[in-house]
C-alpha cells in the first residue's frame, strides 16, 4: 500500500498499526465502519478507497493518482 502511494506521488500520508498491542477494538471498530474484512486499507478523508488488491488495481489503471490529487 505505501509503496502503491509513493509510485503515484504521495509522500504525505499517515499510518496506524492495527495490529498492535490494545488496539482490537480499533480493529473490530474500522471492520464495521468500512465494512471491508481486510487490512490493509486506504482511506482519503474518511472514505474508503479500498484495500490493497483494490489499490492496486487503481494504481495500474492511474485512477489511485487521480483519486488522490
Amino acid at each position: 500500500m505505501v509503496e502503491a502511494l509513493r509510485r503515484v506521488g504521495v509522500s504525505d500520508f499517515g499510518t496506524f498499526n492495527i495490529l498492535a498491542e490494545g488496539a482490537q477494538d480499533i480493529r473490530e471498530g474500522l471492520k464495521k465502519y468500512s465494512d471491508w474484512p481486510t487490512y490493509p486499507q486506504l482511506y482519503k478523508t474518511g472514505e474508503l478507497l479500498g484495500g490493497c488488491d483494490i489499490v492496486e488495481a487503481m494504481e495500474k489503471s492511474g485512477e489511485l493518482k487521480e483519486a488522490l490529487a
